[in-house]
């Protein structure tokens, strides 16, 4: 029988998934329904473009409390030891050589990712060269612009 992969999370990241978890299932669910009651109430369902849009809404917002709950049962919240090293959990200054520009970046669960915001996961290219790197070490990124070098200019574990 093969193993099912835990997703990684952090805590702040599992904290997230709970509330989400809660607002869908005790607002959201409400409103969808209220919607769904207000366009049966205009009458011919056929031809109801409110009618089916609540419909279409409430099967995405049933997907994704699904796939919270699989990732509730199936998770790992894992915590940065705190040696130094790069892992989940870590808020990490960089500098582009190249570019000469700094940015911050957060180590999270892939999950969790969120790149336009500086919320890289482990998985990613830039993740896995940072893992376990610490601050000094400079780092090598294979992407699809080309290589990037970094130099990792600190290193703090994320208070959760």
């Amino acid at each position: 029988m093969a193993e099912i992969k835990k997703t990684r999370l952090t805590q702040a990241g599992f904290d997230k998934l709970v509330a989400e978890l809660e607002d869908l299932k005790v607002n959201k669910r409400k409103e969808i329904a209220d919607k769904i009651k207000e366009a049966r109430a205009q009458g011919d369902l056929s031809e109801n473009a409110e009618y089916d849009a609540a419909k279409d809404e409430q099967s995405e917002m049933e997907g994704r409390i699904e796939e919270i709950e699989q990732i509730m049962k199936n998770h790992e919240i894992v915590t940065n030891v705190g040696d130094g090293r790069i892992g989940i959990g870590c808020k990490v200054l960089v500098k582009d050589i190249e570019m000469d520009e700094t940015m911050e970046l957060n180590v999270v669960g892939s999950s969790e990712a969120n790149p336009l915001e500086g919320f890289i996961s482990d998985d990613s290219p830039v993740g896995k060269a940072l893992s376990g790197k610490k601050a000094g070490d400079k780092v090598e990124v294979e992407t699809p612009a080309g290589v990037i070098e970094y130099e990792i200019l600190s290193v703090e574990r994320n208070q959760q």
